[in-house]
């Protein structure tokens, strides 16, 4: 079966979504007309800064937040820089403890084996077999030095969704700080940063519609937040730099979109999804679902398939026209399986034969129809060359 070239197949809206055409019109005047620097104290530049201020509560709106609790940022990895650094920074008095799950994006990851070599403890948390957080693991791992507790509110690869709300309560109980890596979940299901006790949560722009480059990270009120950059006084003084006006309007009218279609879109994502997922499963023999079969976010599909590597499955879709990924695009051609992977139990050979499948309301049952039967194909072909070998 040759899909049809001219008809692209996009089902990799986990690492990146279309930017939507009601952004980039809102946009566009900040490209052109309304140029000024926010911080000029001209009248010009009070168009610019009003779609500042305006953005900023769009993007605090959909959790729940307020306006001045947002600090714009360059995306998500660096938001989730900044919250772990910060904390470590401000709050080193309290403790010199960090806990994180073994799942984490590795821009936490990375961030923690940073604070180690600042002399920082940080212990990594276990997950069950289906990439979630125990709440009684993470009870025996806090202890009173326990300064921070980091765990993402659905995981990258497989879609899993932690149970903040029990997590966050008991790093609460030891006098701990919670932040939430939300990058995939920002606009994608409902997130209350009152209701799930979040203190601090990263998200990034083009996750949902917006342009890339730009993100924010939530600090609750009267939390102590070190700047990231110094030199002027954007930000509150904690983000020095020129502000990317144009970005920032973008992120706040997608904030805005995802808000007002929530509900309907994750309807019609879940439904899709399950259909992707059934018919994987029940199409190709020795598949393996990742994850939940429920509790996962509207759009995510992650499998495994017995004796065959993930790569040539890969390519062969794209010939195919078909675009999908084996997990992270920030991983993307690591020779090693994924660290989530190893971390639910599947063992290095099981891991290397891996698709992601993320989709969005732009997805149709006909697309998702043939790209099953494009992956049984070539799910079917790659394990008949390795028989013949």
């Amino acid at each position: 079966m040759e899909t049809d070239r001219n008809h692209r197949i996009y089902l990799d809206h986990a690492a990146t979504m279309r930017m939507k055409e009601e952004v980039l019109q809102e946009m566009l005047p900040y490209l052109r007309e309304s140029y000024a620097n926010p911080s000029a104290i001209y009248g010009f530049a009070g168009e610019a800064k009003r779609a500042v201020r305006l953005a900023r509560e769009q993007a605090a709106a959909l959790i729940g937040a307020k306006p001045t609790e947002i600090f714009f940022t360059g995306g998500g990895t660096e938001s989730d820089n900044w919250a772990l650094r910060s904390v470590a920074e401000s709050y080193a008095e309290r403790g010199k403890h960090i806990v994180v799950s073994a799942i984490e994006h590795h821009a936490v990851l990375h961030t923690c084996k940073y604070l180690e070599k600042q002399g920082y403890a940080v212990t990594y948390l276990p997950v069950d077999a289906e990439g979630k957080v125990l709440p009684e693991t993470l009870e025996k791992a806090v202890r009173p030095d326990t300064v921070l507790v980091s765990i993402m509110a659905a995981n990258n690869e497989i879609g899993t969704l932690e149970p903040l709300a029990q997590l966050s309560a008991i790093a609460h109980g030891q006098g701990a700080l919670f932040h939430t890596d939300a990058v995939q979940a920002y606009g994608h299901i409902p997130l209350s940063v009152e209701e799930l006790g979040i203190d601090l949560l990263s998200a990034s722009g083009h996750k949902l519609g917006g342009p890339k480059g730009v993100g924010i990270l939530y600090c609750r009120e009267n939390l102590r937040l070190s700047p990231l950059l110094h030199g002027g006084a954007q930000e509150r003084g904690r983000r020095a730099g020129t502000l990317n006006v144009p970005g920032i309007v973008g992120f706040g009218k997608a904030a805005a979109l995802a808000g007002e279609t929530l509900q309907q879109r994750m309807e019609r994502e879940c439904a899709l999804r399950d259909h992707l997922i059934d018919s994987v499963l029940i199409k190709i023999p020795h598949s393996r679902l990742n994850g939940p079969k429920r509790d996962r976010l509207p759009g995510s599909a992650h499998f495994c398939f017995r004796d065959i590597e993930g790569e040539s499955l890969l390519i062969l879709l794209d010939q195919k026209g078909i675009c999908a990924s084996g997990g992270s695009a920030c991983t993307s051609g690591a020779s090693d399986p994924s660290h989530v992977l190893l971390a639910i139990g599947l063992s290095y050979e099981e891991a290397r034969g891996s698709l992601r499948l993320t989709l969005s309301e732009e997805n149709t049952l006909e697309e998702l129809d043939r790209t099953v039967e494009a992956v049984r194909e070539i799910v079917e072909r790659l394990r008949g060359m390795k028989a013949g070998m």
